[in-house]
């Protein structure tokens, strides 16, 4: 993925909290803050999404963590000096997020009236090992996640490296940039209401919760088939091209997101279709590929669908 050296970013979508921090003490999160290996019971139910259920128990029981202090120091002077054109997401890795933000938050602003609503910008917070956020407290173990009840997206920019060591994934600009879009494919669901219709507490391979997670994927899709026109304020695209190599790329992170992969790589190695949340490798994969293909965000309607996959 290649972006357009002249478009324009907008840091003000971000908020920077990286070294803001909660203090000494803070969380004991798994056994006294174990990796994301360590936290595979915590992985399982939130990574890629699981802070998208309607109210502050929306992150798995992350809100019995315990409570630090808010990071108190929210700074994006170094972002917004560092982070003005597509040339700089191009050289930076927190860059080219801000400039998925942009587009992905520019594209939905466009095409969610389309369908009778009103889009409402949510900022993405950037944070380091541990954050407080309305849906509870929560630490960099969790992966990406969305929360509802203050509209914004969480993420410790360290999980990219995640998915490469510990998941094995390709990774990449466009894999980074696919696990934004499904964020952002939550907070589309909580401003068209289809969040508040599950009921989070469920699991299976036919579930809500499953249904809810492939329809975000789904939407990430959408925004990818469209990213190469969605302009910045200059009129620039973001995005000046998509390769094949680039899809392939996201299409292997959502493999490697699968709870069927992560409950045989990364658990005891057998697996229980009864816990799934998010849908299987083949069912994650389908969808993002289904949204890509055609663009159109009524063919992301999982819950009518008769067979995920």
């Amino acid at each position: 993925m290649q972006f357009n050296d002249d478009a324009q970013l907008d840091t003000s979508q971000v908020q920077d909290a990286r070294g803001g921090g909660m203090g000494r003490g803070g969380l004991a999160v798994g056994g006294g803050g174990l990796g994301l290996v360590g936290l595979i019971a915590v992985v399982l139910f939130n990574v890629l999404g699981g802070g998208d259920g309607g109210s502050a128990g929306g992150l798995g029981g992350l809100s019995g963590l315990g409570q630090g202090s808010n990071p108190n120091s929210i700074d994006n002077s170094t972002l917004s000096s560092e982070c003005r054109t597509g040339a700089d997401a191009n050289e930076r890795a927190d860059c080219a997020i801000v400039a998925d933000i942009d587009s992905v938050q520019a594209f939905w602003a466009t095409q969610l009236p389309r369908e009778g609503t009103r889009y409402s910008k949510s900022p993405t917070v950037f944070f380091t090992g541990q954050v407080n956020t309305g849906c509870g407290a929560a630490n960099s173990g969790v992966g990406p996640f969305y929360c509802p009840a203050d509209a914004k997206v969480y993420i410790d920019l360290a999980f990219f490296n995640e998915l490469k060591t510990q998941f094995g994934a390709t990774g990449g600009a466009f894999p980074n940039a696919y696990v934004i879009a499904h964020e952002y494919g939550h907070h589309v669901q909580d401003l068209l209401g289809t969040s508040d219709r599950v009921n989070h507490s469920e699991s299976g391979p036919t579930s809500g919760t499953v249904r809810l997670e492939l329809q975000a994927d789904c939407y990430a899709g959408v925004w990818a088939h469209h990213a190469t026109t969605v302009p910045s304020a200059n009129g620039r695209p973001f995005i000046e091209n998509l390769t094949q190599a680039d899809i392939d790329a996201a299409l292997d992170t959502a493999g490697r997101i699968g709870d069927d992969w992560i409950q045989s790589h990364l658990g005891s190695g057998g697996v229980d279709e009864s816990k799934f949340t998010h849908g299987s490798s083949a069912q994650r994969q389908k969808w993002f590929g289904a949204g890509y293909k055609s663009g159109d965000p009524d063919r992301c309607d999982t819950f009518r669908a008769s067979n995920l996959g």
